[in-house]
């Protein structure tokens, strides 16, 4: 499958009282996620607390959601490493799992390199297999900003380099990329809060946190966008971007598994070092879940809150 437009999802990865990974939630919410029409998904990104799987529940994770998705949608697999030869050894990984479609690899995380070294990397990774590499530009993680002038060095160098996920936050720099990249090049926005502002711009749609709790909101949001219906966008936006912003009252994905598990959709189970929201933000987030009407009929979820 190609890239395409629309709204994908940076899944959460459930897990279970003793940390093992929730497979068989895992799973459900894939399927819950396509039922209500998102048009990807996505494997192993930063919301799937993914630094703290190792090598063999990273594999086992993109099998799963690959397996759930049975080519009704494509499935984007997260292969971020700040070791250029780790993560093309991931991307190699990823592209031998049948049903993934497209490699989601963010700036090398610690190591701040250049933009000369943030080229190097992205080429290596986009040169060791053929399926389509999405770069994911996050500063406010990696401590290094994805310039344009590098973009358009990647889009030259290898011909599979074919769209980035923008969570920069600044809208100037990414409708700059937007208005100088081959119109062939696909910008999403990687920030619930910043998609009528980049689809405004010319993006092509939004992988989303806020998605994993309201999945059919969002990607009628964005679908209504897309297709310049600014009204019915603007009305989404305004309804749920409070939201947005609660997913990320604290670390993410703190809250969005606090609301899921509120929602009765998994258990409240991280693995350290992320660890459960204040009681303050919890009292926040159902309050703000509970006026969204998210709470009404959801059972309780089993276990007490734990990390591991």
């Amino acid at each position: 499958m190609d890239l395409t437009a629309g709204c994908g999802t940076a899944l959460i990865t459930p897990f279970r009282p003793d940390g093992s990974i929730d497979e068989h939630t895992l799973y459900a919410l894939a399927q819950w996620q396509i039922e209500s029409g998102i048009d990807w998904l996505v494997a192993c990104g930063t919301t799937a607390e993914t630094p703290t799987l190792t090598d063999e529940e990273w594999l086992r994770v993109l099998r799963i959601v690959a397996e759930a998705a049975a080519g009704r949608v494509p499935v984007w697999a997260g292969c971020t490493h700040n070791s250029t030869r780790e993560a093309v050894a991931r991307a190699r990984a990823a592209a031998s799992v049948p049903g993934i479609t497209a490699i989601l690899s963010a700036s090398p995380y610690y190591n701040k390199p250049t933009q000369e070294g943030l080229f190097e990397h992205f080429k290596a990774v986009a040169r060791a297999v053929s399926l389509p590499i999405v770069l994911y530009n996050i500063p406010s993680r990696t401590g290094v900003n994805l310039e344009t002038a590098t973009v358009l060095r990647l889009i030259q160098s290898a011909a599979n380099i074919t769209a980035i996920k923008e969570s920069s936050g600044n809208l100037a720099h990414i409708t700059g990329l937007i208005t100088q990249a081959p119109q062939s090049f696909r910008v999403y926005a990687g920030d619930d809060n910043m998609i009528l502002g980049v689809i405004g711009a010319g993006g092509l749609g939004l992988v989303s946190v806020a998605s994993n709790e309201i999945p059919a909101e969002m990607s009628q949001l964005v679908r209504a966008a897309l297709a310049n219906d600014w009204s019915a966008a603007r009305k989404l936006n305004r309804k749920f971007f409070r939201l947005m912003e609660a997913n990320f009252w604290e670390s993410s994905p703190g809250p969005v598994k606090a609301i899921m598990s509120m929602m009765g959709k998994c258990g409240e189970f991280y693995r350290l070092p992320m660890v459960p929201v204040s009681p303050a933000t919890r009292a926040r987030l159902e309050r703000v879940a509970g006026e969204l009407g998210l709470l009404i009929h959801a059972p309780q979820p089993e276990g007490d809150l734990r990390m591991f």
